[in-house]
């Protein structure tokens, strides 16, 4: 099986250094490795559950995308969110090295946990997991997921499924992503005494949005870039 793998590490204000190694199936762009048995009660499916979430208790006892950020939860349980830290991430294309507030750098290591962590509702950002960008800007976001989203569609046209030019169906997916968001900020106030990993949510709530309300307007002042298609 042939494997990606991410690492992040932090460089924390008291000296201390935290990785976080992160192996993706290459092809179903899930995490993968030997995950903990034992998961604190707040990552329960029923703690705070989504209310789109679409799993049953029956199947899935404990919620994946809570359980893939668990370790992070508690590893930056104590830091503050606008604490500064340098933070490193190593993909297999090239190195970023900056030094930013603890929410920024742990909001985009959840981004990248969250989309390959196996909720539903996440699932649609694995390809831009695969070709991650660490400490994405809006703009960058923007872009980066518009591109994904219409080149699925591309694909869906291929194979006879449809295709749709018009971002509605995006729209909807960031939606539903917010819903997401918000009970998983719900759930990481009764698991943590600090704000950083509550913050970095939130950051991350902000960008879907964003996305959301004024996806249109970010594209037009992207417009200009692609003159050169208008060309004859």
């Amino acid at each position: 099986m042939d494997h990606e793998t991410i690492r992040y590490s932090f460089s924390l204000p008291d000296g201390s250094i935290e990785i976080f190694d992160f192996h993706l199936d290459s092809e179903r762009l899930v995490q993968v490795g030997d995950p903990t048995r034992e998961f604190p009660a707040w990552t329960a499916l029923e703690f705070h559950k989504c209310p789109n979430c679409p799993l049953s208790n029956d199947t899935h006892p404990f919620c994946p995308l809570a359980t893939s950020i668990a370790p992070i939860v508690n590893r930056f349980d104590g830091i503050l969110s606008y604490e500064e830290v340098l933070v490193g991430v190593d993909t297999r294309e090239r190195q970023v090295l900056q030094k930013t507030s603890a929410q920024r750098a742990v909001g985009s290591l959840m981004g990248l946990v969250i989309s390959t962590s196996g909720c539903p509702r996440t699932a649609f950002l694995r390809p831009m997991a695969r070709f991650h960008l660490p400490l994405a800007s809006r703009e960058e976001t923007v872009f980066r997921a518009t591109g994904a989203y219409l080149l699925a569609q591309f694909f869906r046209a291929t194979e006879g499924k449809g295709g749709a030019l018009e971002l509605e169906g995006l729209q909807k997916l960031y939606r539903e992503l917010q819903i997401v968001n918000a009970a998983i900020v719900r759930r990481l106030r009764s698991a943590t005494g600090t704000d950083s990993s509550v913050n970095a949510m939130v950051v991350l709530d902000i960008y879907a949005k964003t996305l959301d309300m004024v996806i249109y307007e970010s594209l037009d002042r992207l417009r200009s870039l692609f003159d050169p298609y208008f060309s004859e």
